[in-house]
């Protein structure tokens, strides 16, 4: 049993995001979210609520009251390029020079462990 969470138009650079998520793609859920938790990258933050909300969904599915928190791990990680908004700031000798505000589109599978 599987379920997954997306959080889109996170205003972070996928960059910056992929740095965190590479930690802990992969691993149990729980041993992710200690990660998450303590780690002082701002990236951590968004990582860390839309893995809690993958947690949530895969325990809100119908049948799924045999399932146990512990026994899930993060099945698929992907940081995605979202919409770039385009801003101009004021350069020197009148020009202007374009600044590239980068989002993310993140998606978590969790899935069960099968033994």
């Amino acid at each position: 049993m599987e379920a997954k969470a997306v959080a889109k138009y996170i205003r972070m650079s996928p960059r910056k995001i992929r740095r965190v998520a590479d930690l802990i793609r992969g691993k149990n859920v729980g041993d992710a979210l200690n990660i998450l938790h303590f780690s002082r990258k701002a990236a951590s933050m968004p990582l860390e609520k839309t893995l809690r909300s993958a947690v949530s969904n895969i325990l809100n599915i119908e049948g799924s009251s045999k399932v146990d928190p512990d026994d899930l791990y993060i099945r698929e990680l992907r940081v995605d390029e979202g919409i770039t908004l385009r801003r101009f700031r004021a350069a020197s000798m009148g020009r202007a020079v374009r600044i590239r505000k980068r989002t993310s589109h993140i998606t978590i599978k969790v899935a069960e462990l099968e033994e």
